[in-house]
């Protein structure tokens, strides 16, 4: 039987609405590319992101394009050339590793000459709200071990102040997802300090943080929509303290694996984070976050139902995939 490409989206219901500064999600919308070849499937996943400028029926558009270029043989390093970082290409190259691992008999972490991946801390989300709201929530997520909170300009130290309350023993990060100005971040740096806040993620808009240069931060603040390959890097020397690796910002697991070793060889910290979607969305990224300062691979925790099989959470870790899951 020829190489085949098929291209499907699949919206996947939060548990409840989730809000960040830029407005409210309450789905996922997925799309998935399968590969088979003869009796052999591999499986990638994207999420479209519109502040990127992605559309689903775009990025679907986009991969069902590539049929032609699947069915004659395209392997991973072709498609670096083809198809530019985002979304699309993310859910191709997942595709291409799981295919060839499946067809090798091997798990892609081998074929990559990586170490066997291990279980790893992984951040729990706590969406905007209100002051009490946030607080609640983080009440009942008082026994995670590291909470990362979605913050706005609005009220952002008393709602630190409260879920530092809520929650004593767990580690903090914060994300205000480009929502403050500098001017915020270097006002509020050593309150957060105070209030153990262990990072700081894109606290200002990416194109607008050139006066994070020689701003002295007392909590490291990390680049996310600032970086989303390789060819960022240059400009974030100076800015950023760290990175955050996203699949679908890097263009799938093989840019995200370059980009993690060019990044930590220039004394950038590591992070890997995710969009909202499937365990099947996360699994190429466990590979990635082995060894990095913070993993914030949460996706499937926030759906009202993951995919099957999935992924293995216990105790605010999570566990590398198990090959009918991906890779």
């Amino acid at each position: 039987m020829a190489r085949r490409l098929q291209v499907r989206t699949e919206n996947w219901p939060l548990a409840r609405p989730f809000a960040i500064s830029r407005g409210v999600k309450t789905a996922a919308d997925v799309v998935v590319a399968e590969i088979t070849d003869g009796g052999a499937r591999g499986l990638g996943e994207c999420v479209p992101y519109a502040h990127y400028g992605e559309t689903v029926d775009g990025i679907a558009e986009t991969l069902t394009g590539m049929a032609d270029a699947v069915a004659g043989g395209l392997d991973r390093e072709g498609l670096q050339g083809l198809l530019g970082s985002g979304a699309a290409r993310n859910a191709l190259d997942c595709a291409l590793w799981d295919l060839q691992a499946k067809q090798a008999g091997k798990r892609v972490w081998e074929l990559a000459g990586l170490p066997a991946p291990e279980p790893m801390i992984t951040a729990e989300t706590i969406g905007i709200g209100t002051v009490d709201e946030m607080a609640a929530r983080a009440a009942e997520m008082a026994s995670a071990p590291l909470i990362k909170v979605k913050l706005d300009h609005q009220d952002a130290l008393e709602k630190i102040t409260a879920i530092r309350a809520a929650a004593p023993g767990a580690r903090l990060i914060i994300d205000p997802n480009e929502g403050w100005q500098v001017d915020q971040v270097a006002e509020w740096g050593l309150a957060l300090k105070d209030l153990g806040v262990e990072m700081l993620e894109q606290p200002v808009p990416a194109g607008r943080d050139g006066g994070l240069k020689g701003l002295t931060s007392p909590v490291p603040i990390c680049a996310d929509e600032a970086c989303h390959s390789r060819d960022d890097l240059d400009r974030l020397e100076g800015l950023y303290d760290m990175i955050n690796i996203k699949l679908d910002k890097s263009g799938g697991l093989t840019e995200a694996l370059a980009l993690k070793r060019e990044a930590e060889a220039r004394g950038f910290g590591i992070m890997v984070g995710c969009m909202v979607g499937t365990s099947l969305g996360m699994a190429p990224a466990t590979l990635v976050a082995q060894g990095a300062a913070i993993v914030d691979l949460d996706g499937p925790l926030l759906l009202k139902d993951d995919r099957q099989p999935g992924l293995t959470f216990t105790d605010g870790h999570i566990h590398p995939p198990e090959a009918p899951v991906w890779g």
